[in-house]
């Protein structure tokens, strides 16, 4: 599981240099022909990954509930990010992803909820579940580097 979780790094690290070479005001800037905007896109990644990995193991996610109503599939931006929510959002980048290795480490993830994706992917283990993040992290990555182009 190790290259799964240097994956998971790389991938929170590179949305953390998007996140920190980027003014509030371009990560709040919903382009023309996008649904959403830089910053969504980025807490949309934390979102899924609690309810991917910790929801559906039946475990307490370690984001509150509102903010994985907020960022979950199916939502968009509804006005603009603050500065206070923006840096809550850049702690979280990595203090999820350390704390998902520490607790796939520590075995907590004794169940799971299989889970069918929008990909059409069926998760039925945690492990396959991480595996999955690491792709739907990778897709918004993409989306958020051609976001990056109009901003």
């Amino acid at each position: 599981m190790n290259s799964v979780f240097d994956v998971h790094k790389t991938s929170r690290e590179i949305l953390l240099k998007v996140l920190d070479n980027h003014s509030l005001e371009q990560l709040n800037k919903i382009p023309e022909g996008f649904s959403n905007n830089l910053i969504w896109n980025i807490a949309h990644c934390i979102s899924a990954q609690q309810s991917l990995v910790y929801k559906l193991s039946g475990v307490p996610s370690k984001v509150s509930e509102e903010f994985i109503a907020k960022y979950r599939k199916g939502t968009k931006p509804e006005g603009n990010v603050s500065q206070a929510e923006a840096d809550e959002i850049r702690t979280l980048l990595l203090a999820t992803f350390h704390q998902a290795e520490k607790d796939y480490s520590d075995k907590i993830f004794l169940n799971y909820t299989e889970y069918i994706t929008s990909m059409g992917f069926t998760l039925r283990n945690v492990e396959e579940a991480l595996s999955f993040n690491n792709y739907h992290e990778g897709i918004h990555t993409g989306i958020i580097m051609s976001i990056r182009k109009f901003v």
